[in-house]
């Protein structure tokens, strides 16, 4: 029994933990920036993948495989804070709050990634979940269906219209930098 444990454990390790980071990053573009939330998110997706290591089969897409359970933990993170009660910052008692907030902004001349994430922070989760893991983790659209359990068409729509929604949301900060929005026609 113990040397089936080791071998659970050698497996694991060896399937499993080189995508830890990589998970860890997307979980933080799940939670808009949250780091502490996208560590407790990772670490209870491996717990959860630990558990269900037995079904895993093996020499398959463990990836993919850590991407669905992370999904899916990430699903149930957004059902309990969409619960918590929030206190609005015009509520704080200390009236200075707000004024050390507000400040003059300093725009670069090039779009920086700040702007990049917090435009794909607006995005609604569905669309920010098929961005991430077809346009940033690379997925195919049929793993990117598996790992979130919709029809490969629904991750088409959803991709073509999360991508509508980004290019909307970066255009007035190409323009402000002067930057050409044009969008030029292919020729024959």
């Amino acid at each position: 029994m113990l040397f089936r444990k080791d071998h659970k454990k050698r497996e694991f390790e060896s399937e499993a933990l080189p995508h830890i980071d990589e998970l860890y990053r997307t979980a933080v573009r799940l939670l808009n920036g949250n780091r502490e939330g996208a560590s407790d998110l990772v670490q209870d997706a491996f717990a959860q993948a630990w558990k269900s290591f037995d079904r895993y089969e093996k020499r398959t897409n463990c990836r993919a495989w850590l991407y669905s359970i992370l999904m899916n933990k990430a699903k149930h993170y957004h059902r309990r804070a969409a619960t918590r009660k929030v206190i609005p910052l015009s509520d704080h008692s200390d009236e200075n709050v707000l004024d050390n907030l507000e400040g003059k902004i300093i725009r670069p001349e090039t779009i920086r990634d700040e702007e990049i994430l917090d435009a794909l922070n607006r995005l609604s989760g569905e669309f920010r979940e098929v961005i991430l893991l077809a346009d940033v983790q690379e997925f195919a659209y049929r793993e990117v269906a598996e790992i979130l359990e919709i029809p490969i068409g629904t991750v088409m729509s959803r991709l073509s219209r999360a991508r509508a929604s980004l290019r909307e949301a970066l255009l007035h900060y190409a323009k402000e930098y002067g930057i050409n929005t044009v969008r030029v026609k292919k020729t024959e």
